[in-house]
């Protein structure tokens, strides 16, 4: 998706270069064997499953965050990670304390369709969500009437979802058999206080 017609989507603006290709390639080396990956389960109709991809939790001491029945104690920021949030909040303007950092294996791994709209992220939170490694599709449609849109995320890229962008849509990153290749995608938040 170009970037003109992501400032056409309310909620939503994409810089499709935010780091320089060798910049991310070698953060996505580094962090890939540094963070500690976990493979978490939840319930889906009864049935306690693994999730279909890796994550690991990170930020400041206070930044818990519960979805799907997870609960994320924050481990504390690594170099690379506080150095990332410190770079993205003066970006975005906004007060990022922590980050859910997901390592897709490959094009088996997937997320399915949802908001991120946890009463610990508030009403309109502000998402930045920077990708490293293998290029995935970002789906996002609607949640009322048939509005859908494809975002292709590739390394280095920088997806920004604020105002009611989690009110209105809904967002999903697809199995892709084809992709060989590992992606980890960082998703910068502010987790309010309780």
């Amino acid at each position: 998706m170009s970037f003109e017609l992501a400032a056409k989507i309310d909620g939503f603006a994409f810089e499709p270069h935010f780091l320089a290709e060798s910049e991310a390639r070698d953060l996505f080396a580094r962090l890939v064997h540094a963070l500690a990956w976990m493979q978490p389960t939840i319930a889906l109709f009864g049935v306690r499953r693994p999730i279909p991809r890796l994550e690991a939790w990170y930020g400041d001491a206070d930044a818990r965050y519960r979805y799907s029945g997870i609960a994320h104690e924050p481990l504390p920021w690594t170099p690379e990670l506080a150095a990332l949030r410190d770079r993205l909040r003066a970006y975005a303007g906004a007060p990022f304390n922590s980050v859910l950092a997901n390592l897709y294996r490959n094009g088996g791994d997937s997320n399915g369709w949802h908001s991120d709209d946890e009463p610990e992220l508030g009403a309109s939170p502000t998402i930045a969500s920077l990708s490293l490694g293998a290029t995935r599709r970002f789906y996002i449609k609607a949640k009322t009437g048939d509005e859908r849109h494809t975002f292709e995320l590739a390394n280095g890229s920088l997806l920004l979802m604020s105002g009611a962008s989690q009110q209105l849509w809904r967002h999903s990153v697809p199995k892709e058999p084809h992709v060989q290749q590992a992606r980890i995608n960082l998703t910068f938040r502010t987790i309010l206080a309780p």
